[in-house]
């Protein structure tokens, strides 16, 4: 089974049908909501609202812990994380696609590991590809397959939030090597790795980044919202291509 995380402007899969919702215990406490299940093109899916679904938890204080966690539980073997991003690249422009292969991490004080507590042993894992490879390369494929132009690899920066970036910090990212920039990315991405569930991004360029493009002088809210509703439909049909396509986490 796939399972999809649903970022700003992806509250819900317009696509899928829904069988039931599922609320979940965990032992890292409550996920960001019900669990949807059903089915894309006769293919099961489930769907978490990464916010909530009405919107109402900020990046800062996702319970990204007991989200993955609950996903993992009940049998995603792969999961699609969609979320909106700032670009910081002139070539990347409000309403492109993106599939991230790397992060730098510049968010703090959120739990970001299965492996602490009393009496936990220490665990390292392997984080040199933070996004699953075959994963990325099956949604960069089906993109194409259905006529849709994706950015095939970028440098996600996670940053803490609520607020958005300054200018200053923007141009410190660009010149660490951040390509676009987001909220959710980490440790979302890590916690998906401890539990071995692959994992891969869609990232929507909803902006330019502070201090970028028509971004220059401040970000037009009204503007990202016109955007996102029109993205994140090339998004579900990317999601739907995959999992028709024989994808690595069909069951």
């Amino acid at each position: 089974m796939l399972a999809v995380i649903g970022g700003t402007g992806l509250s819900q899969l317009g696509n899928l049908d829904v069988s039931h919702r599922e609320v979940l215990r965990t032992p890292y406490g409550e996920p960001s909501g019900a669990v949807t299940f059903g089915q894309i093109a006769g293919q099961p899916v489930a769907f978490l609202a990464r916010h909530g679904y009405g919107h109402t938890i900020p990046p800062h204080q996702v319970n990204y812990r007991a989200n993955i966690w609950a996903l993992h539980h009940r049998g995603a073997l792969g999961i699609i994380s969609v979320a909106s991003v700032g670009s910081i690249r002139a070539d990347l422009k409000p309403g492109d696609i993106v599939v991230p292969n790397q992060i730098i991490d510049y968010t703090w004080g959120r739990k970001g590991s299965y492996f602490e507590g009393q009496g936990a042993k220490v665990t390292h894992i392997d984080f040199t590809e933070p996004y699953d490879r075959a994963l990325r390369a099956m949604l960069v494929a089906s993109a194409g397959e259905i006529g849709l132009p994706i950015c095939d690899g970028a440098v996600y920066g996670a940053t803490q939030g609520p607020r958005l970036e300054t200018a200053a910090e923007i141009n410190r990212y660009e010149r660490d090597g951040v390509d676009i920039v987001g909220m959710t990315g980490m440790p979302e991405a890590a916690l998906a790795r401890e539990l071995g569930v692959p994992y891969a991004a869609i990232s929507v360029v909803a902006n330019f980044a502070a201090g970028r493009g028509d971004s220059r002088d401040g970000i037009s809210f009204e503007a990202i919202e016109g955007v996102l509703v029109e993205s994140m439909g090339h998004v579900r049909a990317i999601i739907e291509r995959l999992v028709t396509r024989g994808n690595p986490a069909r069951s």
